[in-house]
């Protein structure tokens, strides 16, 4: 009640938001291999199972508590927002705050950035493993910027062929 602010300590925290980018860019890997052992292993299976039986975990499954981190800074940007439409423009923490939501919507572009360049490599690898593993085109350096049917016309005789063409 002596000094009602926010913005100042999220203004403080915010730059370690951009971490949560490593956390998502992981997220898909680290769900499946929790998926895969505990389909493999009977004694992961029920370890998990009594961790989430426990009162701390609130009936909540593994996989919800890793979807948490992943949601966080799009709800901290989301309450922001909202905190700044009905904060007083006047106010002490008008800055802060304001200053906290652009620290907190870069690193909410980070982990989008991280998330689609973990799904460009993840298809890459595929094109890889579909082109029989002759020419490694995995490279973080390398986007797949589009695919598809296209038809190859013949100089000499105007035939066209199908090709399927990976840019």
């Amino acid at each position: 009640t002596t000094t009602p602010r926010i913005g100042d300590i999220l203004q403080k925290l915010a730059p370690f938001l951009k971490m949560y980018g490593e956390y998502v860019k992981n997220f898909d890997n680290a769900m499946e291999l929790v998926k895969m052992w505990t389909e493999r292993s009977p004694q992961f299976k029920l370890i998990i199972q009594d961790i989430q039986k426990e009162k701390v975990c609130g009936n909540l499954t593994l996989q919800h508590h890793m979807l948490e981190p992943v949601q966080r800074i799009p709800r901290y940007e989301m309450l922001l927002k909202d905190y700044l439409r009905k904060l007083p423009q006047d106010s002490l923490d008008w800055k802060d705050a304001e200053k906290s939501l652009e620290i907190i919507s870069t690193a909410a572009s980070h982990s989008n950035s991280a998330i689609r360049k973990m799904e460009n490599l993840k298809k890459l690898l595929e094109i890889y493993e579909m082109l029989g593993e002759e020419e490694d085109i995995v490279n973080p350096s390398n986007e797949l910027i589009k695919e598809g049917q296209i038809l190859k016309l013949a100089a000499r005789n105007t035939s066209a062929q199908e090709r399927y063409l990976f840019l």
